[in-house]
């Protein structure tokens, strides 16, 4: 079963979507999820997973503020969850 999510798009990678600075989608999980962004924004999808179609390592999701790893692997959403992607940021 999909549900109605809101995805915010970090303005790191809003070159990849056109300046769009959120999305929304009907997704069921985590997954689906990164799909629909992918098809919808083809040059975001390098950005969410590797070459292995795992997510990105430096690439962190939230789901109401929460980081989803804490929410588990299998974790479904919920209607109107909020999504928020947040890339890690290298510095010195």
């Amino acid at each position: 079963m999909t549900t109605s999510v809101k995805v915010s798009i970090p303005s790191a990678f809003r070159r990849h979507t056109e300046g769009a600075d959120h999305y929304d989608c009907a997704a069921a999980d985590l997954s689906s999820l990164l799909d629909s962004l992918g098809g919808r924004f083809p040059e975001l999808k390098g950005h969410l997973r590797d070459e292995q179609g795992n997510v990105r390592r430096f690439l962190n999701i939230y789901v109401n503020d929460e980081d989803i790893r804490f929410l588990g692997k299998d974790y479904q959403f919920k209607e109107g969850d909020e999504v928020t992607l947040v890339p890690s940021i290298a510095g010195g």
